[in-house]
């Protein structure tokens, strides 16, 4: 029987998927536009939007994870659409599980900002509609059986690899050096954070599990922390003292988005920052069989990103 998998993307999801995938033994493949080299992997240059390239080289495999990460949301439209469809369309000719990396945005503002598994997609910005419109998709497909999908979401990540994308490792080079920490939006809401790591343990979990097929899953997920706590006990957990976590004002930030629209784009989204953003695990920690890693270890990795 085949144990053939291919990884769709070589960030920190993928390579932490393509890893596991490949110290239990199974056969892997990375799949990048330039071909990035993942230790233990097979390494393919491919444009992953061309649907037959990508079916060809999935035929025999059990799965298809998308670990995909556009990081520019200027260009979601256009590149998440024909890159999901090939997705789908590989999964469809050959009946690989296609597993997708999911985000929160596809619930959008939650009152009291708990989100937890089978809550609706309510999202009305076009990032948090698109993101959930691929995944209803993939749902109508499934149900009518015509291809096996599955989604693992999760919160703002941090862990080996995040690097800039993400609010905790942005500032640590900074902090490290003892500077002031200057994060976007707010300091001291309850967030929760997920380890990429975890990420990619519930991603190859739900693979290995056809009754879990079908829906979204949370990746485990340790209770909230503020960003300033985030901060100071990734900090502590590699030998350094607090630094000062300051909040860039909100009038820079609006300022900024109407001449830059990366920055446009990430406004939209501070309801994430300034009120509770809290995801859930619990359910899916039961089922699965998983716990998040400890916070420390994460707090670690992350400082070390």
């Amino acid at each position: 029987m085949s144990d053939r998998h291919i990884v769709v993307g070589a960030g920190p999801v993928g390579t932490s998927v393509a890893r596991l995938l490949a110290d239990r033994g199974s056969e892997v493949v990375v799949v990048t536009r330039r071909g990035t080299a993942v230790e233990s992997a097979q390494s393919v240059a491919m444009d992953a939007s061309d649907s037959d390239a990508l079916a060809e080289l999935t035929e025999g495999a059990v799965a298809l994870y998308n670990c995909a990460n556009p990081t520019d949301y200027t260009t979601w439209e256009d590149v998440w659409p024909p890159l999901a469809r090939s997705l789908r369309l590989a999964a469809e000719r050959t009946g690989a599980v296609l597993a997708v990396t999911g985000c929160l945005y596809p619930y959008g503002p939650v009152a009291g900002g708990r989100m937890v598994e089978g809550m609706p997609d309510a999202a009305t910005d076009h990032k948090g509609v698109l993101r959930a419109q691929m995944w209803a998709e993939l749902k109508e497909a499934h149900d009518a059986g015509i291809l096996r999908a599955v989604e693992v979401r999760a919160s703002d990540y941090m862990g080996l690899g995040v690097g800039a994308n993400g609010h905790v490792t942005r500032v640590m080079p900074a902090a490290l050096q003892g500077k002031t920490a200057w994060v976007v939006d707010a300091k001291d809401q309850p967030h929760s954070f997920t380890d990429v790591l975890d990420e990619a343990r519930a991603l190859v979990a739900v693979v290995d599990r056809p009754d879990t097929w079908g829906r979204v899953w949370h990746a485990p997920t340790n209770a909230p922390r503020t960003l300033t706590e985030a901060i100071t006990q990734s900090l502590a957990a590699v030998g350094k003292s607090p630094v000062r976590v300051l909040t860039i004002p909100r009038a820079v930030t609006l300022a900024a988005g109407l001449a830059v629209p990366m920055v446009r784009e990430l406004n939209q989204l501070s309801y994430q920052r300034t009120s509770p953003y809290v995801l859930d695990s619990s359910f899916s920690e039961k089922e699965l069989g998983l716990a998040p890693s400890p916070w420390e270890e994460i707090c670690r990795r992350s400082a070390t990103s």
